[in-house]
């Protein structure tokens, strides 16, 4: 099956009942054994286009972190409004590049042989871009192939979109050490004066925005006062960044925003693009957004394999922890049946996770139970394969990078 999104009929929706959801899940895969990694197409279709009327028509970048499907990439960047790929390491956006003309690297890379892989393609130097915010990351570049032997290098300059906030310090996460308009123009100027660079572009990521949930009942009050100062603070430091940066070098892109603040950040007249990844598959991380609600379009069903107690029914693996601080917000969430959860002084374990409540009496040996992975684009590392189902059965299947014998990081 090729993902076609616009050919997904529009039907019910039968995510908004999780045992409704969860029943069809498992109808479609019960003739597969072990652990299985689904996507339901309706969900991962509902989601692409919400996520378009969100961005009130700016161009979205797909954040590939956060699938690591290209068949999924390759289906959401066929619907208009899509456009590029915004990558998290060198070899990826290289691999990406051979069938994709606009790749964007999120972060700075120093990996020597991919930069030497780069220089030495015409066609991938002419379709990746890479991120910088310190010249000693050029210097990097120039170490490995002189300018002089080289094609010309596209750069962008990632700068601090985070608050530097009175009587609070920094709000956000720590990326680029450049955050006022003077510093970023000043690193603009010296890459525009190095040979072998041209500066195409501007990214700035609003984290405590985008990755920040305003509706999860603990302190929603605080963080959306915060979001509305940041978001002022930004808006008007992302313009001026930009004008002085426009003096420098003709950009053909400014990229700000995630899957999380595409309202805002549509809404700021300086930026050309957003990027979007999470929104697709919809890890549990965003759940708790006022403004939106995502379908769960990626789940995965582990087998009941002991009972220890009535109450309590033990899964074969489950230990899939997403990335970020060891807190309780990183685990897999059971969904399906619901009344499940993880035990304390256990947790999600490498080899087995018993899970504990009412549902776990009715609950017999060889059943499936149905999880929410934290993040979007971790799971992909976990599985070879994801099944692609809609209502009720198996449409297809998508190897993850995994399946493709691809571990970039």
């Amino acid at each position: 099956m090729t993902l076609d999104l616009l050919s997904v009929p529009v039907t019910t929706q039968p995510w908004r009942d999780a045992r409704e959801y969860g029943e069809s899940l498992s109808a479609a895969v019960e003739g597969v054994s072990g652990p299985v990694a689904v996507i339901d197409v309706s969900a991962l279709r509902h989601n692409a286009l919400d996520m378009l009327v969100r961005a009130a028509g700016v161009p979205i970048r797909v954040a590939s972190k956060s699938v690591r499907v290209r068949e999924v990439i390759d289906a959401t960047l066929a619907l208009p409004g899509y456009r590029g790929i915004l990558a998290f390491t060198l070899p990826e956006a290289l691999w990406l590049a051979e069938t994709h003309e606009d790749v964007v690297l999120g972060y700075p890379s120093v990996d020597r042989a991919a930069i030497a892989a780069l220089t030495d393609d015409e066609i991938a130097s002419a379709r990746v871009t890479l991120m910088v915010d310190d010249l000693a990351q050029l210097d990097v570049i120039d170490a490995v192939v002189a300018p002089a032997q080289r094609p010309v290098i596209r750069v962008a300059i990632d700068a601090d979109a985070s608050w530097r906030a009175p009587g609070l310090g920094h709000v956000g996460v720590h990326r680029s050490p450049v955050h006022e308009p003077g510093d970023v123009a000043t690193l603009a100027r010296a890459i525009a004066a190095r040979e072998g660079f041209s500066l195409v572009g501007l990214m700035m990521y609003e984290a405590q925005i985008a990755g920040q949930g305003d509706d999860t009942g603990f302190g929603d009050t605080v963080i959306r006062w915060m979001q509305r100062r940041s978001g002022d603070e930004l808006i008007a430091r992302r313009a001026a960044i930009v004008a002085a940066l426009r003096e420098v070098a003709p950009l053909e892109f400014v990229n700000g925003g995630g899957t999380g603040s595409l309202e805002y950040t549509a809404s700021d007249l300086s930026v050309t693009e957003l990027t979007a990844g999470s929104g697709f598959l919809a890890g549990h991380l965003f759940d708790g957004y006022r403004a939106f609600t995502l379908a769960p379009a990626a789940t995965f069903g582990l087998e009941v394999v002991r009972k220890p107690q009535p109450d309590i029914a033990t899964v074969l693996g489950g230990g899939w922890i997403a990335s970020g601080p060891a807190l309780a917000s990183r685990q897999p969430l059971p969904v399906w049946p619901a009344g499940l959860k993880t035990i304390g002084r256990e947790g999600a374990g490498e080899v087995q996770t018993p899970l504990q409540g009412g549902a776990a009496r009715a609950i017999a040996v060889g059943d499936r139970v149905w999880f929410r992975h934290s993040k979007s684009g971790e799971l992909a590392e976990r599985v070879d394969r994801y099944l692609l189902v809609d209502h009720g059965r198996i449409v297809g299947e998508a190897p993850t990078y995994r399946g493709e014998g691809k571990a970039f990081l």
